[in-house]
């Protein structure tokens, strides 16, 4: 063999290294970036969490809000 085959054999190995190396760096990335999709436990945990923040909402609505405007003074004697 000449020493241009030698070259040209090398030259192509490291073409062909540096190829797989982008495919796995591409692949790496594609992995990185996929779309997060919930699964049946995340979902119904998701649902329940979102569940008991409007349920604290009502509660805090029904019994918070009345007690603020409660036409009685704060300081006022509750025996009339």
């Amino acid at each position: 063999m000449n020493n241009w085959q030698h070259e040209f054999i090398g030259e192509y190995h490291r073409q062909r290294i540096a190829e797989e190396v982008e495919q796995i760096r591409l692949e790496r990335l594609a992995l990185k970036s996929r779309v997060y999709r919930p699964r049946f436990f995340e979902r119904t945990m998701f649902n329940f969490a979102n569940w008991m923040i409007s349920t604290g909402k009502q509660l805090r609505k029904r019994y918070e809000v009345p007690a603020v405007n409660c036409s009685h003074s704060a300081t006022g004697s509750f025996a009339q």
